[in-house]
């Protein structure tokens, strides 16, 4: 059943995304371009997707203690803006400025075998391997300089 409902969550955010239009790069970056085809609908998809998420994380957590499939929920607890959080989130803007995908738009342009999408697959995949090498290279530099 778990499975299920994580095929089915994946399948809803999809539509979402595709019927939106934002598995479509120009749309997105229309949506940067306002000197010119400036297109705003990204502003309502993102107020839309941000107001479900507030209100149903809210009732969520009221109403159960637990997920059905897990021991404990999983909530990111930190409230430390660190160089990690800020270069990271610089990344991501820039690499979705340039490609007009981000990763969750980007999953589901798959299915259009479109090149394009493919190679932005490729690249946020490397990255990701980039991102935790660079990591361990850190967590293994402190180390020695804390020995």
């Amino acid at each position: 059943m778990k499975h299920f409902l994580t095929y089915l969550t994946g399948l809803i955010f999809g539509l979402g995304i595709s019927m939106s239009g934002m598995a479509n790069p120009a749309k997105v970056l229309n949506f940067f371009d306002f000197a010119g085809t400036w297109d705003p609908s990204l502003v309502f998809v993102m107020g839309g997707a941000v107001t479900v998420s507030f209100f149903g994380y809210r009732a969520l957590f009221k109403r159960y203690e637990t997920p059905a499939f897990e021991p404990r929920f999983i909530v990111p607890t930190s409230r430390v803006i660190d160089a990690k959080l800020v270069g990271g989130s610089l990344v991501f803007g820039v690499g979705w400025g340039i490609a007009g995908f981000c990763p969750g738009g980007a999953l589901p342009a798959l299915g259009a075998l479109d090149a394009n999408v493919w190679v932005f697959f490729v690249a946020l995949v490397a990255g990701i391997f980039a991102a935790k090498f660079m990591m361990k290279l850190t967590a293994a530099k402190a180390a020695r300089r804390a020995a």
